[in-house]
């Protein structure tokens, strides 16, 4: 627990990583909020979290065969922990803490590249 405290204030405190948060969370909600229904995240925008970030794949209720693909090619770039909840499913990005810029770029660039490959 200390580590992770000094972590926090060597990186600016808390409203440094408030700041990250936003950051990141943002840059997936862009991409889910203009894939024209690509991405679907079935949550209402003033009630979004900034730390997990589901959503639907390829249409308003999910195409199992196609968020399979998705996590099956995530997993090939070693991204893990898409798969969302095992009552839920469909995917979800945990921005925690430790998940960094550079991984929530790499995230979002598969996300593009996913969307160009297979919108319809």
């Amino acid at each position: 627990m200390v580590l992770v405290l000094e972590r926090i204030k060597n990186n600016g405190g808390a409203a440094a990583m408030e700041k990250l948060s936003s950051i990141k969370s943002q840059m997936i909600y862009e991409i889910t909020d203009n894939s024209q229904g690509f991405y679907v995240c079935p949550v209402e925008p003033q009630s979004r979290s900034k730390m997990n970030i589901p959503s639907l794949t390829g249409n308003t209720k999910g195409d199992d065969a196609l968020e399979k693909t998705f996590l099956d090619k995530a997993l090939e770039l070693n991204m893990l922990s898409l798969k969302g909840h095992r009552f839920v499913g469909r995917i979800r990005a945990s921005l925690y803490n430790a998940v960094t810029i550079e991984d929530v770029q790499k995230l979002a660039a598969f996300m593009k590249n996913f969307l160009e490959m297979h919108q319809l």
